[in-house]
């Protein structure tokens, strides 16, 4: 079965992004469980997380239909040693957060090595910094996500979050992301039929499908190799339709939250509908 929704707005209090999940007919969602441009945040108040879980509870929301996503100043490869300890502390936060609202897992963008470092010592300083946050917490699963590549951002390939995967002790609370914008910028031809089964018994060969615990559906911009991370609504973009009827008839995908990010919010009820109608 497929679990379809949005990154949704929890504007005003976490208890009120599953309302805005089922206003746009999501069966999933993802949100930022505090501003994801701040480093330092409130804690979560106890009458929003109660509020949370009945309104989950409400619309049927299970903790493997939400995909929540830290902070984007987080950089759990970064060189800098003060910086590092900086974002460690700020990804423990969001890992405490979401075990408050009964959630058990958050997505993450892997980290950059910012020009300073190889790509394999910052993937080394990533892997360390999830077995920290994982030894300070006890439920919540680190979903890395795919990148484009952008800059010096790590995770653009499927051999880095493979590397990254096996540096984490703890095998069962550690999975992948998979954006379709990323997978194609970063040079993995999903477009084609050919090339769409290609990269996925890649992904399987490389990474392995039981860590995939979740996806961003989401067309581009740009190109195939470009390394550029820019999102277009469903059937807009490059990409076009056909990928995303693949991944919505293909059992591979199932159980798990499959995410928008797409640029217009007032087409996710459309895009939601279309993708539930393959």
């Amino acid at each position: 079965m497929k679990f379809i929704g949005a990154h949704v707005s929890a504007s005003g209090g976490v208890e009120n992004a599953p309302v805005n999940a089922n206003t746009i007919g999501a069966t999933a969602f993802a949100m930022f469980t505090k501003n994801q441009r701040q480093w330092a945040s409130l804690p979560l108040d106890k009458m929003s997380i109660e509020l949370f879980k009945k309104r989950c509870l409400e619309y049927g929301y299970r903790a493997s239909n939400i995909l929540p996503h830290d902070s984007y100043l987080i950089n759990l490869g970064n060189p800098d040693a003060e910086a590092l300890h900086k974002s460690r502390k700020a990804f423990i936060d969001e890992l405490k957060r979401c075990e408050q609202l009964g959630l058990d897992r958050l997505n993450f963008h892997p980290g950059s090595h910012l020009g300073k470092i190889s790509e394999e010592e910052s993937m080394r300083l990533i892997g360390e910094s999830i077995n920290i946050a994982l030894k300070e917490t006890s439920s919540v699963i680190a979903v890395i996500e795919n990148t484009s590549g952008q800059g010096s951002n790590l995770g653009f390939k499927f051999e880095h979050l493979k590397y990254i995967i096996d540096l984490v002790y703890d095998k069962a609370r550690v999975g992948v992301c998979i954006d379709t914008c990323h997978t194609f910028t970063a040079g993995y031809d999903i477009q084609s039929k050919s090339g769409f089964e290609k990269t996925f018994n890649d992904f399987e060969r490389i990474v392995s499908f039981k860590y995939l615990k979740g996806m961003h559906l989401n067309d581009t911009k740009k190109g195939l190799g470009s390394r550029v991370d820019r999102h277009e609504n469903l059937g807009e973009g490059l990409l076009g339709i056909d990928p995303f009827r693949w991944i919505m008839t293909d059992p591979r995908f199932d159980g798990i939250p499959l995410i928008l990010e797409t640029p217009d919010e007032t087409k996710w009820s459309r895009e939601i509908q279309l993708l539930g109608s393959f």
